[in-house]
């Protein structure tokens, strides 16, 4: 069949259009699976059956482009997709088999599998869950689909499940600590999609973190450390999907997170993982012992994978240090490695950086958080940062003011005296987000009080930056409405209310 490119945006949607005739005279439907072959290349897309006759098929330009802009194509249509009877199993509770498994995954990173049935897949384990043999297979699989990056040393890394805001900045602190000992880590992270900043997002208002194979192989001779984006190495490939298809369905799936985790580093080659577990009122993990069985199941996974893996139960009933948003994280991350940034920034930081030189061997056990300290005080970590920053392609000379904020910005001030008794994750992270972060870098909520601290009528409690006044007057509403701190007065009530 000719074709050429269908003029329409459809993102990532694998789609051929056909026209009716040829539909009929090839027994094609709308909403068929077909193996779509060019340039002795394949890929699965569906079919749209246009309302009109013609003599070409039109492609997508996701489909065009996998296959090399081909002129011609053959199609043929999927008649049995044995992993549709796997997800089938699984939803009724059965537990599936390595092969299974693969075949699952296999199938979602090539496209035979749409949406609908991954999303069955994540339902599946959402509500029947896998065990610890079925993670390792899923962990295996989305290995096995994508790339596999080799290095010349040992390599190291640190991880956060995520679920606080203010995050995202303390691996940039801590990566400049390992490497500073001498440990290689190739700390590869995610962009943020439902919260106001990943890492990648920070460090990129640093310096590019978009990079091929090649010039991450290449990156590594140069630094012992470096903080970038996975999205463009291949690696898992059929984790990116999945984690689509989780943010639409406002699912996470514990099985799901640990092989997405665990895949993206061996994925790296990783030898050595500490897995940052945040734990309280708002987080991902709400409780200690939530937090101990999510360690020992990351564990026992990482076991059986040949990979070391050490969990750390962290504070995360509120955010970490003040700032939430790319820029304004950025600032803060610098202003700590200069000594000048918050204690729950460093402390975490430094922390966390002392158990990767525990398990590297660099420091005794038990010694890590001092040994990791003194490099933070000495200055050397702030140095190996700005040779990370400027290996990357970034400016190793920027100052944290110099970073840019968004052009408009609010304040919320105290409505009374008293004392700050909640600062709540998650409206601080939709109102980060309402204002334009992390698509804005520049946008974002900076706090001035934390729970605990006093406050007087008239004070600032936070300020919101963004570089839309709409976006702006919708994150000011939300405020009213999430209230994201609250402030009591030491009179609570009286009883009677008047005498």
């Amino acid at each position: 069949m000719r074709v050429r490119v269908l003029d329409a945006d459809t993102g990532d949607l694998r789609v051929v259009l056909v026209p009716k005739n040829i539909a009929l005279a090839n027994g094609l439907r709308g909403g068929s699976r077909v193996k779509v072959v060019g340039n002795s290349r394949y890929v699965t897309a569906w079919v749209v059956v246009s309302g009109e006759e013609g003599e070409e098929v039109l492609l997508s330009k996701s489909v065009s482009t996998v296959l090399g802009n081909p002129k011609e194509i053959e199609l043929s249509t999927y008649s049995v997709v044995p992993s549709v009877d796997y997800i089938k199993k699984k939803l009724k509770g059965v537990k599936l088999s390595e092969d299974e498994i693969r075949s699952i995954i296999k199938d979602v990173t090539s496209g035979v599998l749409g949406d609908a049935e991954i999303a069955a897949f994540v339902a599946a384990q959402t509500s029947v869950g896998m065990d610890v043999d079925e993670i390792v297979s899923l962990t295996r699989a989305m290995v096995e689909t994508g790339n596999v990056l080799r290095f010349e040393e040992p390599a190291h890394d640190i991880h956060s499940i995520g679920g606080v805001p203010g995050n995202s900045k303390v691996s940039i602190v801590a990566v400049p600590i390992i490497a500073s000992a001498g440990v290689f880590i190739p700390k590869t992270s995610s962009r943020a999609i439902t919260s106001p900043a990943g890492t990648a997002d920070t460090m990129e208002v640093f310096a590019p973190v978009s990079f091929t194979e090649e010039e991450v192989l290449e990156l590594a001779k140069k630094v012992k450390g470096f903080i970038i984006w996975g999205g463009t190495l291949n690696l898992a490939p059929a984790d990116d999907i999945l984690i689509r298809v989780e943010h639409q369905l406002k699912l996470d799936p514990t099985s799901q997170m640990v092989a997405s985790i665990l895949s993206k580093k061996l994925s790296m080659s990783v030898s050595n993982l500490i897995i940052d577990i945040p734990t309280g009122r708002e987080a991902k993990v709400e409780s200690i012992e939530e937090a101990r069985n999510l360690s020992s199941l990351f564990v026992q996974v990482g076991n059986k994978l040949n990979l070391s893996v050490r969990c750390a139960i962290t504070y995360g009933g509120q955010p970490i240090g003040y700032a939430i948003g790319p820029a304004l994280e950025a600032r803060e991350a610098l202003e700590t490695l200069m000594g000048n940034g918050p204690m729950s920034v460093k402390e975490k930081a430094v922390a966390l950086a002392g158990l990767v030189l525990e398990v590297a061997g660099v420091a005794p056990r038990g010694s890590g958080r001092k040994v990791a300290l003194e490099i933070f005080e000495s200055g050397k970590a702030l140095q190996t940062f700005l040779k990370i920053v400027e290996a990357m392609g970034g400016n190793p000379r920027v100052k944290p003011e110099e970073i840019p904020l968004g052009r408009y910005k609010a304040e919320v001030k105290a409505p009374i005296d008293g004392y700050v008794t909640g600062v709540y994750n998650g409206a601080l992270s939709r109102i980060a987000m309402a204002a334009g972060a992390p698509q804005d870098k520049s946008a974002g909520v900076r706090l001035y009080v934390k729970r605990g601290h006093k406050v007087k009528e008239g004070q600032t409690l936070l300020e919101i930056y963004s570089n839309s006044e709409a976006l702006l007057d919708e994150a000011l509403k939300l405020v009213d409405v999430l209230k994201p701190i609250t402030i009591e007065g030491m009179l609570l009530e009286t009883f009677p209310e008047y005498l």
